[in-house]
């Protein structure tokens, strides 16, 4: 409640532009809905007073009661967790993980469809005989623990700003060539309904308030892609020890060297590898250290395929690009310092 203490001088009309001022304003949503906002059904109340005297004697008067419940905003994110799945011709059950957020502020229930016939790839995914599950155990890929979705029976229920997994399951062709591409794509829609932002449904928002429609027209469409061939990618890291007395013993100061040789097998392609690793706590990575085959890469990111950044946590990362079995071992290696 907002209590106005100021004496104030009153023109009828002069009041009736202010409160309708008011008004406009506490109806404004923003194009942009960030997860969650004010959860709808929020009653926003204000009363105004005024203070004035009488011959000396202090008085004062309220005004009504402006009260507004908070419309409730549909709005949904669906993002691909898979990078591209690769998969040899033939293969059966390979799936793709999204993960669907509810970034409204009130609790929605969501429909799932899938296509496997899309426009822009080499071959169709054929649409396993569970095509569509949930990822109930949270573990972000398909496991026993998951639940095959049934549209109109399990659909997913969020609150504002939660968010789930969800798993396409695909089975590739016979007769692929490596290298080739296809794509399954993953749709949702709020059960409330769907539209063009700003589409009103009345009084189907949490307590019987109205329901609006965000920026994201409350349904979202991402496709992932799998990658036909034969293909691999081990990494095997091991680490070695430096004290300041020439020992090996892992004591404040002493150094520690990391190395990380990753390797591709197959007759495939491992399109756009990105190797990452967190620098541990409570120990400091040491510039310039790292290196990719025994060549030092700089720490920047700039034209090497290597660099270290401290945010949102200290990692440095080397991009090995699309690895054969031909590319051979690569051998990553730096140096972080105990604290």
């Amino acid at each position: 409640m907002t209590v106005i203490t100021q004496s104030i001088k009153f023109d009828r009309d002069v009041f009736r532009r202010l409160f309708s001022a008011l008004t406009v304003a506490c109806c404004i949503v923003p194009a942009t809905v960030h997860a969650v906002g004010t959860p709808a059904g929020t009653a926003i109340e204000n009363t105004a007073s005024v203070s004035f005297s009488i011959s000396g004697t202090p008085a004062s008067v309220n005004s009504n009661t402006s009260t507004l419940a908070v419309a409730e905003i549909i709005d949904v994110s669906v993002t691909l967790q898979s990078p591209t799945v690769s998969a040899t011709s033939g293969a059966t059950g390979v799936p793709l993980v999204f993960l669907l957020t509810n970034i409204g502020n009130s609790s929605e229930a969501f429909s799932l469809s899938g296509d496997s016939v899309l426009v822009g790839d080499d071959f169709d995914p054929i649409p396993s005989t569970t095509y569509v599950y949930i990822d109930s155990d949270g573990s972000g890929d398909l496991s026993g623990g998951d639940t095959a979705y049934v549209s109109g029976s399990n659909d997913p229920v969020l609150a504002a700003d939660a968010s789930i997994g969800i798993i396409l399951v695909n089975d590739m062709p016979g007769g692929l060539a490596d290298g080739l591409a296809g794509r399954s794509e993953l749709t949702v829609a709020a059960l409330t309904g769907t539209g063009t932002p700003g589409t009103v449904f009345a009084g189907l928002g949490t307590g019987g308030v109205d329901a609006v429609i965000g920026t994201t027209t409350a349904e979202g469409a991402i496709f992932g892609q799998y990658i036909i061939g034969d293909i691999s990618v081990s990494a095997v890291k091991s680490q070695s020890v430096s004290d300041s007395f020439g020992g090996t013993q892992p004591v404040p100061g002493a150094e520690i060297t990391y190395q990380i040789i990753v390797t591709a097998a197959g007759s495939g392609t491992a399109v756009g590898a990105v190797f990452a690793d967190m620098i541990p706590s409570d120990t400091t990575y040491l510039g310039g250290s790292l290196s990719l085959n025994t060549v030092g890469l700089s720490d920047v990111a700039d034209a090497d395929a290597g660099s270290y950044s401290t945010t949102p946590s200290a990692a440095v990362s080397v991009a090995l690009g699309d690895l054969t079995a031909a590319d051979g071992p690569q051998t990553i290696e730096f140096i972080v310092t105990i604290d």
